[in-house]
């Protein structure tokens, strides 16, 4: 989906257009808009309105120059599902404003206990509403470049315009084998949910040794932890982690100003690295 944020905002916005992204968010939503000279709007998540948007907060906003809202649920880097009431409301807030939503949706399938929801369904005639989605994920083919964009005749169209001054399509086999992939049953996802399972048990390991707090009902690849309050500087302590116990944390920072008291960890590393992170943390925490 990241050549989906690409096109699709090459597609819509022009120089001095206002797109609303989230903070902390996926940083190529804001890379994007900084290539096209969009204007970027940042609204807030935050840890006491449980990473969702603060609505109250939109609505004080004068978006009449805004094209385009993303939305990323389950969120990266928060492991935030997505629920029914909230994307109603989204599709509410986005009919009265005329902005586009986009619902970057990679992680549905990933350690989500839930029904996958796409936001589409709230939204039928698709006239507010687009998704993109990921190969990447789901079925472990990061690297192939297999995604897809969900919506309205005419935008669609639009996104693969400009695609189509990009490249030339994708190399057979790679189409075939991501159709065999999407064939398959769910014995996949459930096997590999269950590797990812064990993953975290470990990761939940680290952060308990380090003393941060999370949330365990996260959906997605990754685990966000807080620091302890008594931690003054998380980018010290990160680089201090690294440098003597040879372990590397995401500092939360890097996806907004509102992860700055965050860390985030990768389920993407088999268990015996994991295992091996464990120790080293275990042994730098003594």
């Amino acid at each position: 989906s990241k050549e989906g944020i690409l096109y699709l905002s090459m597609a819509l916005l022009n120089p001095g257009d206002e797109v609303l992204i989230p903070n902390p968010g996926y940083p190529a939503y804001a890379s994007v808009a900084n290539l096209l000279n969009a204007k970027i709007i940042e609204y807030s998540l935050t840890e006491e309105n449980h990473w969702f948007p603060d609505f109250e907060a939109l609505e004080k906003l004068d978006l009449s120059r805004c094209k385009l809202m993303w939305v990323n649920y389950p969120h990266m880097p928060t492991g935030k599902a997505a629920q029914p009431e909230l994307f109603q409301r989204l599709v509410q807030f986005a009919k009265s404003k005329k902005i586009l939503l986009c619902n970057d949706n990679p992680y549905s399938l990933v350690l989500n206990p839930s029904r996958p929801l796409s936001l589409l369904e709230f939204d039928s005639q698709y006239e507010v509403s687009v998704e993109l989605n990921s190969l990447s994920k789901s079925f472990n083919m990061a690297g192939w470049r297999v995604g897809m964009i969900l919506g309205a005749k005419d935008l669609v169209e639009a996104v693969l315009r400009v695609k189509s001054n990009v490249d030339s399509g994708m190399f057979l086999a790679v189409q075939k084998a991501a159709i065999e992939a999407l064939k398959a049953g769910s014995e996949w996802h459930v096997e590999r949910n269950a590797v990812y399972l064990e993953r975290r048990k470990i990761i939940f390991k680290i952060f308990d040794a380090l003393n941060f707090h999370y949330e365990e009902d996260q959906v997605g690849l990754f685990v966000w932890a807080k620091a302890p309050s008594e931690l003054t500087s998380l980018t010290e302590f990160l680089d201090r982690l690294l440098e003597e116990a040879h372990v590397f944390l995401t500092p939360g920072m890097i996806f907004g100003s509102n992860g700055d008291r965050f860390a985030r960890a990768s389920l993407c590393a088999p268990h015996e690295r994991l295992s091996l992170a464990l120790e080293r943390v275990e042994g730098f925490c003594k």
